[in-house]
């Protein structure tokens, strides 16, 4: 009789037998020899159809015509510039929301600037009244070497304001470098004479007594200027360096046809050392801002520059309630040849001559 032991099955050859079973349908095919072949005939062919459709569609979106997919532009869209206003060492936009149309001679839309209202030419009076104390009481010196800086920075971008002058006056390529170039070269020139001007203005007063008698020039304080209209940055550097060189801090209307350049100076002027509030610029309609600067009572000179001769006569009624100082361009016209020599004239219009008498011998 057989042991029980032999005649039951042996556990672990049972499960050694099972691990060998097939696991997948492929593997059973291939243990059976029957259905292997087809298996591997359709695998090619699902991943070439697979292909084939990956391939339309990156051919579609790279512009293709197979398959009427859309076309996508690679092409850049360019950053549109939002030209706001210079306050206080800021841009912000007008409070009114207000903005106007910026065209070129050729009338095509070059941007739109923001249209300044009375709360903003009143707001910057306050920011140039703000910083008159500490530019004017800056030394001479440093002055001086604040604007060579804002050269520097004007030189830098003379690439960008050529480009402006080109779209906003008509001018060729050469014709607005030329400006340019001569631009920043008047810059320098006025850079000079912060440390000079008291050698030119004032004097050591001879009198019939013992006495010394000094006539010293100061910043008249707050000028308010009207920009020409003709010439964006020449003429706009002109009428806006002799006036800080000297101490005053100023409120700019910038051309209305083409305050573009003037935007432009007042990012120069924000990235150099020249302190906030100092140089305040607005955009927009001359009709609208002059009376407003003309008539504010913290205001203690106006430059008409860029205000027809025709409106002029209201404007310095207006200036005359403080009697402030007004400014206006000679009647034959040679101050519109701002290519000509700029003289001292625009230097001593904004300063006022203080008389010190002192005892001698004390």
């Amino acid at each position: 009789m057989a042991s029980p032991r032999t005649s039951m099955p042996d556990q672990k050859s049972t499960k050694k037998a099972a691990s060998k079973k097939p696991s997948s349908r492929g593997e059973g095919a291939k243990a059976s020899g029957e259905s292997a072949a087809p298996a591997r005939g359709r695998a090619p062919a699902r991943t070439a159809a697979t292909a084939g459709r990956r391939s339309a569609r990156a051919a579609g979106l790279a512009g293709g015509s197979g398959g009427g997919s859309p076309r996508v532009s690679t092409a850049r869209l360019d950053v549109r510039k939002t030209y706001k206003l210079y306050i206080g060492g800021a841009f912000p936009r007008s409070e009114s929301g207000r903005s106007y149309p910026v065209t070129g001679e050729d009338g095509t839309l070059l941007a739109h600037a923001a249209r300044a209202s009375r709360k903003d030419a009143r707001d910057a009076v306050k920011a140039a009244r703000s910083a008159a104390g500490r530019w004017s009481g800056a030394t001479a010196y440093n002055r001086g070497q604040v604007l060579y800086r804002v050269a520097e920075m004007l030189e830098g971008r003379a690439g960008q304001f050529a480009d402006e002058i080109v779209k906003g006056e008509g001018l060729d390529r050469p014709d607005a470098e030329r400006a340019v170039a001569a631009a920043i070269d008047r810059w320098v020139w006025y850079a000079g004479w912060p440390d000079k001007v008291a050698q030119v203005g004032g004097a050591a007063n001879p009198v019939a007594g013992p006495f010394f008698n000094f006539s010293v020039p100061e910043p008249t304080g707050v000028v308010a200027v009207v920009a020409p209209a003709e010439s964006s940055l020449l003429g706009l550097v002109s009428v806006v360096a002799p006036v800080i060189a000297t101490g005053n801090t100023v409120v700019v209307v910038a051309s209305e046809r083409r305050p573009l350049p003037a935007i432009t100076l007042a990012e120069v002027l924000a990235t150099s050392d020249v302190p906030g509030g100092v140089v305040n610029v607005l955009t927009g309609l001359v009709a609208e801002l002059a009376p407003v600067l003309a008539g504010h009572m913290d205001v203690n000179a106006i430059d008409l520059t860029g205000v027809a001769p025709g409106a002029r006569a209201e404007l310095e009624e207006l200036a005359a309630e403080n009697v402030k100082r007004v400014f206006a361009p000679e009647p034959d016209g040679a101050a519109s040849d701002w290519a000509a020599a700029p003289g001292t004239r625009r230097l001593l219009a904004f300063l006022e001559t203080k008389t010190v008498w002192h005892p001698v011998g004390i």
